[in-house]
């Protein structure tokens, strides 16, 4: 059977939790920078923190991203999925489906519950 050591799953895990800077709500899952932070952006929040790699339940490595009970909506919309981003290098580090959508107006606030990222053991 196929294997890769934690270091290995820890070193990609752990730009999420050194690099990114600011989460975005998004109108449609965003493949670039330019999407993530513009083009399809509904809101943001600075205040992201991301923990550092550990066990994922059923193999492999995760970090869990802490709640946001900041955001700000800056865009009228619905809200489908998360952006991670790296702005001082203008990197898109991950996206994903928010666990519900939510409709969004221009100047409220939103929040997100936590939630992880990981990578599976191989098959």
């Amino acid at each position: 059977m196929a294997s890769l050591g934690d270091r290995v799953f820890d070193n990609g895990l752990t730009v999420l939790d050194t690099e990114a800077n600011k989460i975005t709500i998004t109108s449609q899952e965003s493949t670039t920078y330019a999407s993530a932070n513009s083009t399809h952006a509904l809101g943001s929040s600075t205040s992201l923190s991301i923990g550092a790699p550990a066990d994922r339940s059923g193999g492999g490595r995760e970090v869990t991203v802490s709640a946001i009970s900041d955001g700000s909506v800056s865009a009228t919309g619905t809200a489908t999925h998360y952006a991670i981003l790296d702005t001082s290098n203008s990197r898109l580090l991950a996206t994903g489906s928010l666990s519900a959508s939510q409709s969004v107006t221009n100047g409220n606030s939103f929040t997100l519950a936590s939630f992880k990222i990981g990578i599976p053991d191989p098959s």
